[in-house]
Parts: structure tokens; C-alpha cells; sequence
């Protein structure tokens, strides 16, 4: 389990370390996770101890958004002053999230698969 856990961590910190290098705009977690998601794909599997360790760092992924909180809370006055872009912002991410997945869930959906069993 310990070995699963620095495989993790080791993926995040290649991220961190390709960011700095690289200048990219992508968060350091964000490049890990690509990295991670390769190697599992290359290995045509999730390791069980893997697995294991995934589901222990989700079931208390709650706690991973205390620091977001005490954030928002020390930057209340600036998002007070900021609202309106913020909600704005909210609202436009949210719907292009929307049309997106539509879309592509349109494009990718049983339809398009061809008439498999639609037969009849």
C-alpha cells in the first residue's frame, strides 16, 4: 500500500516538476494525473493496492477542500467587491460545460454507433 501511495505521489510530483519546467498553464496535480492515467492505460489495468489507495484518498476527499474554504473566507471582502464577474463566470462555465457534454454526448452516443440490436 505504501508502494501505491509514492506511485501516486511520485505521478503528481513529475507534474509539479514538467509545470515549473515548462512554464505550461496546467496545475502540477493536473499533469500527475495525465501522467498516472498513461502509465495505468500502459498497464491495461488499475493495481489492486492502487485501486486501494484511490478509493481510501476519495473517501475523504472532503477534507481536501478545507483549505478552499479557509481561502474563500480569507478573500471575502475581494469576492464581495468581485461578485458579479465571479457569478457571471459560474453561470457562462456552467453552461458551455453543458452544451459540451450534450454534444459530445450526441456525437458519441448509441445512434452513432451504428443499428446494433435496433433491428426488429
Amino acid at each position: 500500500m505504501l508502494q501505491a501511495l509514492t506511485a501516486i505521489l511520485l505521478c503528481q510530483l513529475a507534474g509539479e516538476a514538467i509545470s515549473a519546467a515548462s512554464g505550461l498553464p496546467l496545475p502540477g496535480p493536473v499533469i500527475g494525473m495525465v501522467i498516472l492515467f498513461a502509465v495505468l492505460a500502459a498497464r491495461k489495468g488499475v493495481p489492486k493496492d492502487v485501486g486501494t489507495v484511490a478509493d481510501t484518498l476519495l473517501s475523504n476527499l472532503s477534507l481536501l477542500f478545507v483549505p478552499a474554504g479557509v481561502g474563500i473566507m480569507q478573500h471575502a471582502a475581494r469576492l464581495e467587491d468581485e461578485a458579479l464577474p465571479v457569478i457571471a463566470a459560474l453561470v457562462v462555465s456552467t453552461l458551455v460545460t453543458i452544451a459540451v457534454t450534450a454534444f459530445v454526448m450526441h456525437r458519441m452516443g448509441p445512434a452513432r454507433r451504428g443499428n446494433s440490436g435496433a433491428e426488429g
